[in-house]
């Protein structure tokens, strides 16, 4: 590259980075996922929970560990919202809500926050009128089988979803 010259972005075509390519190990999750159960892995040992799924226990290094179904309800712990992306099928969903959310069972995971009517209110989401804020409360959902996450006020009946329990520390 010559000094003050502009580096050219080469479009990728075919690709999608969206969704990872699951191997033999990452194929339990990724199945559950495309039936609308997201799973986390414990530890025997310890008994910690953790998240992305690996095949020992990041905290005392068990390999003692199963797979679990998460509730599927978290708490926004932090968020950042993208104007630009350029990689296929980002660029047509700017402006999205990248975000870390921290799981009911203790895990954080990466994650996108999407809204009611997706499309309508990602730009809502993204404006900061949407009312995001750390420790919102969210429950998962699924876009083409990749778990997203949504404000639990948005989910009519979330408090009484079967089997998954009400938020840590809620009132009651």
């Amino acid at each position: 590259m010559v000094a003050g010259q502009r580096v050219r972005a080469v479009p990728v075509t075919g690709h999608r980075f969206d969704r990872p390519e699951p191997d033999a190990f990452t194929r339990t999750y990724w199945d559950a996922a495309a039936e609308g159960r997201l799973l986390i892995r414990r530890c025997g040992d310890c008994g910690r929970a953790h998240h992305y799924p690996r095949e020992f226990c990041p905290h005392c290094w068990s390999e003692d560990v199963t797979w679990e179904t998460a509730s599927g309800r978290a708490t926004l712990y932090t968020w950042s919202v993208v104007h630009r992306n350029d990689l296929p099928p980002f660029s047509d969903r700017v402006p999205y809500v990248a975000a870390v959310v921290e799981l009911a069972e203790g895990p954080r995971m990466m994650t996108e926050i999407v809204g009611e009517g997706e499309s309508a209110s990602a730009a809502a989401l993204a404006s900061g009128g949407a009312g995001l804020s750390a420790g919102v409360e969210l429950v998962v959902a699924f876009r083409e089988g990749v778990p997203v996450f949504t404000r639990a006020s948005e989910l009519p009946g979330a408090s009484e979803l079967p089997g998954i329990p009400a938020f840590p520390g809620a009132p009651v």
